[in-house]
Formats: structure tokens, sequence, C-alpha cells
């Protein structure tokens, strides 16, 4: 079945993945007792509007320790904090910050692998789970009452037809194949469960690699694949409605993801033949007119949007040692700015955001014993 998601090569396997399709599913029932296995630290934030912290480095707080073989931290909100264990089939759970209790305990069935993102918010959680192997693949999604540790309906939300979910918060994307055989991009909304078509395109055709800021939805069409003339390129489209827009390529054909905040975009491309498709070249534009600016190399399906800020990791190699670096940029500013360095032989997973903080778990594999820490900034 088709795969849009890049091989991360070095990184190592802690998000699960694969592909497919079908339709929504009812699901496994919750465990809403019992011990976490892995309890993170920080107390319960205060909500309130977003801040912009302007151009200060963010202070990262170190989340939560763990060796490469236990719990990883999926994402934190205000109320619940996810994460993932190491098993094959990565069970899913949510735990309450204050009380410490597991509300849900997610085991996919038998053959299933859980996939990032779980988007979430104060009252409910959803989670997704993949079979790409086999004659019969398909997506199942399950959406928690967090209240009640209990899965309900997904009412007449249309069903995933690829993996890739992109999430803001509440607010989440994902492509579907409508009546017409035809591949849509979805917004939905995780407390309503209201959902808008963004735009469609026909078959072989397909949507994919959604990522979500607080205003915009970025998302890719692929045309003609799996031959010569495959083409890949990125549209965005305002979460308030509205008509989807074409993002401007360097190279036409090559754009792999992006996000868009404010007008502003920044997008990576790779080429599907290129030999090192882990890293891409990343460029921006202020706005759908404005000229296109070189932003260097990164590595490929790590650019998110978060709080008032576009974020992306970069991989730098010095005397054979791998190194990570986190670089944000914003509409104002000359340059990216470096707000993470990473020592030689640490692995850094893709970042996630959740209330105007980032999450990034890295991976210390040259230490003994191994582990994994997970740290968070909050960006404004």
């Amino acid at each position: 079945m088709r795969r849009t998601t890049v091989a991360v090569g070095t990184l190592f396997v802690l998000l699960l993945a694969g592909c497919s399709s079908s339709p929504n599913d009812a699901g496994p029932t919750a465990t809403p007792s019992g011990t976490p296995t892995a309890t993170p630290t920080g107390k319960p934030e205060t909500p309130g509007p977003p801040t912009d912290s302007g151009t200060a480095i963010p202070v990262w707080a170190k989340v939560l320790r763990q060796p490469v073989d236990g719990q990883h931290l999926v994402t934190q909100q205000r109320k619940y904090v996810v994460t993932r264990g190491s098993d094959e089939a990565g069970t899913t759970t949510v735990q309450d910050r204050t009380s410490k209790k597991i509300v849900v305990r997610h085991t996919p069935a038998a053959g299933f692998v859980a996939q990032s993102p779980v988007v979430i918010d104060d009252h409910w959680a959803l989670i997704e789970d993949i079979r790409s192997d086999g004659p019969d693949p398909q997506i199942k999604l399950f959406r928690y009452d967090l209240t009640t540790g209990r899965t309900g309906t997904l009412g007449s939300l249309p069903p995933v037809s690829e993996p890739e979910i992109g999430a803001y918060d509440g607010t989440f994307a994902y492509s579907s194949t409508d009546a017409k055989n035809r591949s849509c991009l979805i917004v939905a909304d995780l407390a309503t469960l209201s959902s808008r078509t963004i735009t469609c395109t026909a078959a072989p055709g397909y949507l994919a690699d959604p990522v979500v800021s607080a205003d915009t939805v970025t998302f890719s069409e692929i045309t003609a694949p799996e031959t010569a003339h495959r083409c890949k390129r990125l549209q965005t489209a305002s979460l308030s409605g509205g008509p989807a827009r074409p993002v401007p390529a360097a190279t036409n054909c090559i754009q792999w993801s992006g996000a868009s905040l404010r007008g502003a975009t920044v997008w990576s491309e790779v080429g599907a033949s290129d030999p090192d498709q882990y890293q891409s070249k990343a460029y921006v534009r202020e706005s759908a007119d404005s000229p296109v600016r070189a932003l260097g190399v990164v590595v490929t399906d790590t650019i998110i949007a978060c709080g008032n800020w576009t974020l992306w990791e970069i991989r730098a190699v010095s005397n054979g040692d791998d190194s990570y670096q986190i670089d944000r940029w914003r509409p104002g500013l000359a340059k990216p700015q470096r707000i993470y360095a990473g020592k030689p032989g640490t692995a850094l997973t893709p970042m996630t955001c959740q209330n105007n903080t980032v999450y990034v778990e890295a991976a210390y594999l040259s230490t003994t014993p191994t582990y994994t820490e997970t740290i968070s900034a909050t960006v404004g």
C-alpha cells in the first residue's frame, strides 16, 4: 500500500508507523485503574491565553526519563499525560496529572500497532491503530471519554484512509476517501466531532501529511503516484474557512511537508528518488506572494508550528558522530534562531506541540545504560 512517511534512518524507532484504510471501528475498552509504569513529573498547568515570550531562548524542562524499552511520552496536556509502551503493539496510557490515576489503557488488537499522535483535550482522546501488513490493511480510530475511560461513537466523522493525522490541541486533520473514490482532506473538532472537507483529488492521486497550526492546515497532494510523473505539491487552507491554496515551490513536484502560520509557510523539498530522503532542503515564504528564502538542510518531516513559531530539527555530523539541533522562526526574523543543541550521539524523535509547549524525546544511545529523556519548552 502507498506510504508517504519518510524513513527516519538513524532516529530510533519509538513512534510506531504504518498505513492503510478502513471504516471507523469501535474498540477495546479501557482499564481505568492501575499503577502507571511511569509517572511524569510537573505540576498541572494553569490555563490561559497564549503569550509571546519574544525571542528569549526558552528554558527546557525535564519531563520523563526512562529506559529505551520503557514508556515514552506521546504528549502532555494541562490535565493529562499520554505515554506509549515499547511493546510491539504500543500500548497507550492516558494518566491524570493530578491524581496520577490511569484513566485509559489502550492496547491495540492483534496485528495492529498504535500510531502517533494522540489528539487530546480536557475531555476526549483520539487514538489511532493501524494494520499495514497482510491482505486486509486497516485503520481504526478510538475516541475515549476521559471522564469514564470508555470509547464512544465517532458520529458522522468521515473514515480515515491515510495513517497521518495532524493535530493542534483539539483540532485535527486527516485524509478520507469519499463516495466518488476521491481522496479528501478533512478538518475536525475533537470535542464536537464536527468536520468539513477542505478539498479533494481524484484517484489515483491522494492527499496526505497534514500539519495543523493555530490557524492553518498544510498538506500534500500526490498525483500520478508510483509513476515517472509522480508529483508532490503542498497546499494550505485556513481553519476558519475558504479554499485551499498552493504553496509555490522552489523546485516543482518535490515538496515534502511543511507548516503554515499567520500567512507564512515553512516547507521542505526532497525528491522521491533522492538517495538521502532523511534530510531535505527547507524554504520559507512570509506570505503567498513573497519571495522564497532558503533555510538550509533539515531533518525531513520534522517541521511543526507551535504557539507563534515554526520549528524543525537539524542533523549535524562531527567526527563521525551525529548530533541534533532544533531551530525556530517567525515572521520578522532575518534568520532562524537555535533553541536546542544536543550532545553528539543523542538522537531526537519528531517534536509535538500542546498548549504552546514543545515536547521532544532525546535518546542517549551511547551511554551505559542507554536511556531516553523527554524535555519540553514553552515557546509562546
